[in-house]
């Protein structure tokens, strides 16, 4: 996610203005960052030495280690940018200053194609030109909503989590293909434009998700036929259960 990060930056108009660095624990995925123009750092303090701007690109069950590490730069000209899932404004400040600028941000990996959706809010320290700056570098490789904090656990599962329930849903009519003796690339073709189309459909005409299946569904068709089999099974009932999980472990994380 870091380097989808890096990536919208450095296509964006925000490069030319911009001076980016990064460190990671294994060297060689940031020699790699090199032709981005991305200069490499021997270790976090160092970088948080370098940049006003840091970006927490890591995950949750290691972040309290990473933040002892970099407590003793955080200065409150900081601005911390945590995109782990259940951690809170609170708890960053808590490890590094107390009046510590935090933005929260839950992206999702569509990022690395610029098409990501990322959910971002902040705390009461952070300017409003500094927040600009964030959600610039977010919308630099797709769209932005801002929410507040108390959210952005729940939102986890909208945008963050949903891709792998997507993708679950297409390895369902995948599979049904290829049972059918279709081939799995013609499959994959037409489902997945099937996806974005139907995501456009939801975007740009202006109609509810049950408006849009109505218009799908011909009395006596296919589609009802297909949608009976799903409302038996339940399915937004499951879809719930499946987001609520997420928010429920959202918040065990951030204990």
């Amino acid at each position: 996610m870091g380097f989808a990060i890096i990536k919208g930056i450095v296509s964006s108009d925000i490069a030319s203005s911009a001076e980016i660095f990064a460190f990671d624990p294994d060297c060689s995925k940031i020699e790699g960052l090199r032709e981005f123009g991305v200069t490499p750092c021997g270790s976090e303090q160092e970088l948080v030495n370098a940049c006003k701007y840091v970006f927490l690109a890591v995950k949750p069950q290691i972040f309290g280690l990473v933040l002892e590490k970099i407590a003793d730069m955080v200065t409150p000209l900081h601005v911390l940018v945590s995109i782990a899932a259940g951690i809170t404004a609170e708890y960053i400040a808590s490890k590094t200053v107390d009046d510590a600028k935090v933005v929260l941000a839950m992206p999702n990996t569509p990022l690395l194609l610029g098409q990501g959706a990322s959910a971002i809010s902040r705390n009461a320290m952070t300017g409003d030109e500094e927040f600009e700056v964030v959600c610039n570098i977010f919308g630099s490789c797709g769209i932005t909503a801002i929410l507040p904090e108390n959210k952005m656990k729940e939102i986890i599962a909208v945008n963050a989590s949903s891709p792998a329930f997507i993708y679950l849903f297409a390895k369902g009519f995948i599979e049904y293909a290829q049972e059918q003796g279709i081939d799995e690339i013609s499959a994959k073709r037409l489902f997945s434009q099937t996806l974005i189309g139907s995501a456009k459909m939801l975007t740009d005409t202006g109609f509810t998700a049950d408006e849009l299946i109505k218009q799908v569904s011909s009395p006596g068709g296919t589609t009802l036929a297909g949608l009976e089999e799903l409302y038996n099974g339940n399915l937004t009932g499951v879809v719930k259960n499946a987001c609520e999980a997420c928010t429920r472990r959202a918040y065990e994380l951030s204990k």
